[in-house]
């Protein structure tokens, strides 16, 4: 299994989130962050005391997905996060080593 952490503009994110669970993505969070992406106008940037500067109001995506599937999934994010800047955001790919549901009972100990 494979975690995709993509940081995109917010105008994009919605047409992003549409193709991927029309792929059948169900394992995908969505977050409000703040950026250092080139902003697309000044709507999208804030100014952060924190950090002294101008920041982006941007999201980021946490999709999760079998190996076989990243691929489809990367060209999703890539080509529909695209706003015509030379670098309109980033994506990232790590292995996930185990993933578990929360089920209502702990199948170890429930009986069949």
């Amino acid at each position: 299994m494979k975690q995709i952490k993509a940081f995109v503009h917010r105008g994009r994110v919605a047409d992003i989130v549409h193709a991927l669970e029309a792929a059948g993505h169900r394992q995908l969070s969505i977050l409000d962050v703040k950026g250092l992406l080139r902003a697309l106008s000044e709507r999208e940037l804030e100014y952060s005391v924190a950090l002294g500067e101008k920041v982006t109001s941007q999201v980021q995506l946490e999709l999760v997905c079998a190996d076989e599937d990243v691929e489809r999934a990367l060209q999703v994010i890539r080509t529909l996060g695209r706003t015509g800047q030379a670098i309109a955001g980033w994506v990232y790919v790590s292995p996930i080593e185990l993933g578990f549901p929360i089920e209502s009972s702990d199948p170890r100990t429930s009986s069949q």
